[in-house]
């Protein structure tokens, strides 16, 4: 049941954006500030820029280089290392678009390119070299996707997705959804967001009062990876969303050297199921040119999965799955 709507307040859109602003975009600092050498950053890296909101740096341990929100997050010089297999479209995104601005790739459900921005840049994201400056739901192109989705009664679950779609201002989506909602075959409306764990100021009044205007049920299908990503803050911020009936999933990327052992792994689904989220897919690496430092070994997905089954009970066990470009679905690993 949903709750009445809360009175936005006149910061509602700017205190999250004015983080933003602030937010490291060199290793030089955020080491500087983890009073790590700074003379082991990386001075070159791949396309990727750096992003890290001070929200999200303020998680890391200072001191430890290891520490697993950090790794996920610094640049490094092997992001310029050609590795076999591994490519600038591991997913088959750009075989999948059937406008600009969206990806059809499975039955009953489209993707929207909502915006090629992201609050943090993890330096594995399989869409780093996606041409978003031609190919995101911008002006030019709302009615040609727009246009799709409504001559195709086939989609039930539309999906805004990017980069990440709370980046636009709550009144941006809301313009998106208005449109969706004349479409009488749309049944669900799926949003994949990494803001409510890096920058939990984004869910606000604005935010709250919109997704308690949608008309249909709403699965947000968020993204921490360790355990340590949630504090009181993230926790407040998936509170909310769940007070207005918002179903809240985690997804995470099974990362070498981060989460690719069984303690971390138990620690992160108890942890999110703690702050009310259940686990949703673990992710094999996309294999996106200049991530293979992350890359866990096959064997090694198979010995972890049995850890979760034997300690965990089976809602706090995620599916283990590798996307296939031209696969209908997800492949399950095991």
């Amino acid at each position: 049941m949903r709750l009445a709507p809360i009175k936005p307040t006149s910061l509602a859109e700017t205190s999250w954006r004015d983080q933003l602003r602030d937010a490291y975009n060199s290793p030089q600092a955020l080491l500087s500030d983890l009073a790590l050498d700074v003379g082991d950053a990386a001075t070159t890296w791949g396309p990727l820029t750096m992003r890290v909101p001070k929200a999200l740096a303020s998680r890391i341990e200072k001191g430890n280089p290891a520490d697993p929100i950090l790794q996920q997050v610094l640049p490094s010089e092997q992001e310029l290392q050609v590795a076999k297999g591994f490519s600038t479209d591991p997913v088959g995104d750009l075989g999948s678009k059937h406008a600009k601005g969206l990806l059809h790739k499975y039955q009953g459900r489209a993707l929207l390119i909502t915006t090629g921005a992201c609050a943090v840049h993890c330096r594995y994201c399989f869409r780093q070299n996606f041409p978003y400056a031609q190919d995101h739901l911008g002006a030019l192109h709302n009615a040609q996707a727009l246009d799709y989705l409504a001559r195709t009664p086939s989609v039930h679950e539309v999906i805004l997705s990017g980069g990440d779609p709370l980046m636009l201002s709550t009144k941006r989506l809301q313009s998106i959804t208005d449109a969706l909602a004349s479409m009488p075959h749309i049944e669900r409306l799926r949003i994949h967001t990494r803001l409510p764990v890096v920058l939990p100021d984004r869910v606000n009044t604005n935010l709250i009062n919109w997704l308690t205007s949608l008309p249909w049920p709403v699965v947000m299908v968020i993204h921490a990876n360790h355990a340590n990503e949630f504090d009181a803050s993230v926790d407040h911020a998936l509170q909310s969303l769940r007070s207005v009936g918002v179903h809240l999933l985690n997804q995470a990327v099974l990362l070498k050297g981060i989460n690719d052992d069984s303690h971390a792994l138990v620690a992160l689904m108890k942890r999110g199921f703690q702050a009310g989220v259940l686990p949703y897919y673990l992710h094999q690496l996309d294999r996106v040119s200049g991530a293979h430092r992350y890359e866990v070994a096959e064997h090694r997905l198979l010995e972890l999965m049995e850890a979760l089954r034997q300690q965990l009970s089976g809602y706090l066990v995620p599916r283990l799955v590798r996307e296939v470009a031209g696969a209908p679905y997800k492949l399950p690993i095991i």
